[in-house]
């Protein structure tokens, strides 16, 4: 393997487990035919991730761990945050069809940053929503394949940056390995305050 560890267009098939406290719970999977695609070193992935996987040969296998601290970081409380019911509302009307509890919404803060959040409880006048990452707290433990690893042109490259810029996706993000990519959810919490709107 080269020693520029950057720019690397790699793919893995894995399957993604929750093993807190002494349990394996099998979080998310992706199959050969839709890997998980990255180019590394753009800060798309988790990094400790890309650590494990950069320097494997196609076909290598991998089973690693990942503690909280190297994945999604520790449960934060001060991330569920009560807001106003009517930031929820279309028409004057409360949007109960897409609010409900364990809800994933798509929220916006004052910035125009946007950053998912699920909705924990729906009140009288406030909508509870946690803002933590669904893996914050957890030790993750990746089994998986290299079914690629390549350096990536400068077209790839130019077409994951204008996705991850949220200018247009391309047929990239249908390949991001939900779960396991660092890009965007780290931006999760950003800040939802008076400012935070609903997005439909």
């Amino acid at each position: 393997m080269s020693e520029n560890k950057s720019n690397k267009l790699v793919s893995v098939s894995y399957q993604l487990y929750d093993v807190s406290n002494g349990q394996k719970v099998l979080v998310e999977m992706t199959e050969e035919a839709k890997p998980a695609t990255f180019i590394s070193g753009m800060g798309f992935m988790l990094e400790d991730f890309e650590r494990q996987v950069v320097d494997l040969a196609v076909g290598d296998s991998f089973n690693f761990e990942l503690t909280p601290e190297q994945a999604f970081g520790p449960r934060n409380n001060d991330l569920v945050k009560s807001v106003d019911k009517h930031i929820f509302e279309i028409d004057g009307k409360f949007d109960s069809k897409h609010v409900y509890p364990d809800a994933i919404l798509m929220l916006q803060n004052e910035a125009g940053d946007h950053f998912n959040g699920r909705v924990v409880e729906v009140g009288p006048d406030t909508v509870t929503i946690d803002l933590n990452h669904p893996l914050a707290g957890c030790t993750l433990n990746f089994v998986g394949q290299v079914l690629a690893n390549r350096e990536a042109t400068k077209e790839e490259m130019a077409q994951l940056a204008k996705a991850m810029s949220g200018e247009g996706c391309g047929g990239h993000c249908d390949n991001c390995g939900g779960g396991c990519g660092g890009h965007g959810e780290e931006g999760c919490g950003g800040g939802c305050g008076e400012g935070c709107g609903h997005c439909h």
